[in-house]
């Protein structure tokens, strides 16, 4: 077990869209949402999806599910640029918890947003404001 690492997103990264979620039906306009929001800011060329934003959209998902499942709603979905990195901040209204990663056994059914996000993404960390707990993860433009 373990915590991730406090700290806010970079700071000269600005915002390209938000999402609210409501309900884990919700996860599918997510999806959706995320692909139209990176083909229009230009963050992928052609109409092939490339790895990028394949797993731009399996940790929205995965981080998006932990919040709906574990936090307060409504969450929070928002992509944020750099000019060499995207971001994608997932925050939800429970401030009183800490994200933490557990310690998962290979038959558990759940449990692995936040190491899929630390294996497949640039980096990744937490931050508190006063309404809500949010967790982030860079990627490449």
């Amino acid at each position: 077990m373990g915590q991730l690492r406090t700290s806010p997103p970079p700071p000269q990264a600005s915002e390209l869209e938000r999402w609210v979620l409501d309900s884990p039906e919700d996860l599918r306009g997510l999806r959706a949402w995320l692909r139209e929001a990176l083909n229009r800011h230009g963050l992928v060329q052609g109409e092939d999806l490339d790895e990028v934003p394949h797993l731009v959209v399996l940790v929205a998902t995965e981080l998006a599910s932990n919040a709906l499942r574990h936090g307060r709603p409504p969450t929070l979905i928002t992509l944020l640029a750099t000019d060499d990195q995207f971001l994608l901040d997932v925050a939800d209204h429970d401030v009183s918890s800490v994200p933490e990663l557990t310690d998962i056994s290979p038959t558990d059914s759940g449990g692995r947003g936040l190491f899929l996000a630390q294996s497949v993404s640039l980096d990744v960390g937490w931050y508190a404001t006063d309404k809500t707990k949010n967790i982030w993860a860079s990627f490449s433009r």
